[in-house]
């Protein structure tokens, strides 16, 4: 018998644009979602839902054995800030900020975090990305830093 790693470590990962600016119109956030998809895929990184709202996204990933947490979010934020000012999707220079939120999901709880993350538009009619991310920090038992991109 053979021995295989195997995991299952799902994963909401959210970061948003450089001082949180508002950069990405519609159809530029449609492009950036096909785009993650599309690239999580040549990667090898399952990923089940993702929604890029103007300054912000959620991705639903399950990480995969090799990767560490960093080297997900290093290559889902690198690539895609590449890949829109090579591909001119913003008519500035786009960065994302530095920082990002990785927070745990279990195996119950994934339609459930699925569903949040694809009724974004009716969730933010009530509440900010600030609101909602520091919710995030909160409900994960995490406190705010001073030094996020925020704050610079």
């Amino acid at each position: 018998m053979s021995l295989h790693s195997y995991s299952r470590c799902w994963l909401h990962l959210v970061w948003a644009t450089l001082n949180r600016e508002k950069f990405l119109h519609r159809d530029a956030r449609k492009q950036l979602s096909k785009f993650l998809s599309d690239y999580s895929k040549e990667k090898g990184i399952y990923l089940k839902i993702n929604y890029v709202n103007a300054e912000h996204v959620h991705a639903l990933i399950d990480l995969p054995a090799p990767l560490t947490i960093e080297d997900a979010a290093k290559l889902l934020k690198g690539s895609s800030s590449h890949w829109i000012n090579k591909n001119r999707i913003v008519q500035q220079k786009f960065s994302w900020g530095r920082d990002y939120g990785a927070f745990s999901v279990s195996q119950s709880k994934i339609s459930d975090v699925a569903q949040y993350i694809a009724n974004q538009d009716e969730h933010h009619r009530e509440k900010s990305f600030t609101e909602e991310y520091e919710g995030f920090i909160k409900a994960y038992g995490l406190t705010m830093r001073e030094d996020s991109d925020e704050n610079r």
